[in-house]
């Protein structure tokens, strides 16, 4: 960018210098008319006169210090002041006032860097149609938000910032697309799609020195080709049938195996118990026969009268009976006795 672009103005402009236009044609009069002017008002201010050199170096003076003041210049809070002295990028200023060299020496740049600007990628087929990572082709309409972040680099490193910007922008996404299946583009990873972005384009800006800030990716559409559009909506309702059939045997799955799982705790849980109970009734009947088996050793006739009489007791206790005495034939045997036995019963019964 050359320094006498924009509002300085250089010697060959149509300022023709800094203190007026320079004399063309008949100006030589009228510039030595101009002279003799400024020597008679001069002689009222200054004493001895205004002529000679003392006088003409006045005027250079104040001349040259008008000039110099004109180099001080402001940034508002909403910019950054950009100097450049003889086409050069110096310095980058932030608000306030400050100073550079006047035209056409220096110049100043004050462009607005907390201004958000954005732009639209995706308006034609040559921009939204991208190739995912599983080679199917994806429709994609984007916004893209960004701020001058260095004024500097944004005015001079690169001479289109704001093509080159979309430029980078398109190249990222369709990076970040072609690294994306279909299916997670089309659902659950477009944050993830537009945060790669936002950083492959940031990356990219900050190796170019662009001086660009990039505040937001935003998808606004990402959808199929509309050539094939149809059929990919009966593949999308069929894959969410599958889903669908999927879920609920799923549900089914967790419905049935936890009641399956508690029927075998429980089988288990019982087996053990009976297994416990058999054999803590084995040990209690191996005791007792060992128990009996030490008083028979002991008094054998005693014993084995006492197992009879036992054994006889517990199968008479139900059964019917009749006493017959041989001894009593007078009666025929039989002995009278009262059936108290029937006669529990039947209170039991009754009751």
């Amino acid at each position: 960018m050359s320094w006498n672009d924009g509002g300085g103005g250089g010697w060959g402009g149509s300022g023709g210098g800094p203190w007026g236009r320079r004399p063309s044609g008949g100006g030589g009069r009228e510039f030595e008319e101009l002279v003799r002017n400024m020597q008679k008002k001069g002689r009222r201010f200054l004493p001895g006169g205004f002529g000679g050199i003392r006088g003409i170096l006045i005027i250079l003076v104040v001349l040259v210090a008008v000039w110099l003041a004109s180099g001080i210049y402001r940034v508002d809070t909403n910019e950054q002041g950009v100097e450049v002295v003889f086409g050069r990028w110096v310095n980058t200023t932030t608000p306030g006032l400050d100073y550079n060299w006047p035209a056409p020496v220096g110049q100043v740049f004050t462009p607005t860097v907390t201004e958000i600007q954005q732009f639209t990628i995706g308006t034609t087929p040559n921009q939204s149609l991208m190739l995912t990572g599983d080679e199917n082709i994806i429709d994609v309409k984007f916004v893209v938000k960004w701020k001058i972040d260095d004024a500097g680099k944004f005015l001079f490193n690169i001479s289109d910032p704001e093509g080159t910007t979309r430029n980078v922008a398109e190249s990222a996404m369709r990076q970040a697309i072609g690294r994306t299946p279909l299916a997670t583009a089309l659902a659950e990873g477009r944050a993830e799609v537009e945060q790669k972005t936002l950083e492959l384009m940031q990356a990219m800006l900050d190796e170019y020195g662009a001086g660009v800030e990039i505040r937001q990716v935003e998808l606004q559409s990402v959808d199929p080709p509309a050539a094939v559009i149809d059929a990919f909506r009966d593949v999308q309702a069929a894959r969410a049938d599958q889903e669908r059939s999927i879920n609920e045997a799923q549900a089914y799955q967790n419905q049935i195996v936890p009641v399956a799982r508690g029927d075998a705790q429980r089988m288990l849980q019982e087996a053990e118990a009976y297994k416990e109970q058999v054999i803590n009734t084995a040990e209690g009947d191996a005791a007792r026969f060992m128990s009996v088996y030490n008083e028979y050793v002991l008094a054998e006739d005693v014993t084995e009268r006492r197992i009879y009489l036992e054994t006889m007791e517990t199968v008479l206790r139900d059964m019917e009976k009749i006493v017959i005495d041989t001894g009593a034939m007078d009666g025929g045997g039989v002995v009278p006795y009262l059936p108290l036995d029937q006669l529990r019963r039947s209170s039991d019964q009754e009751g």
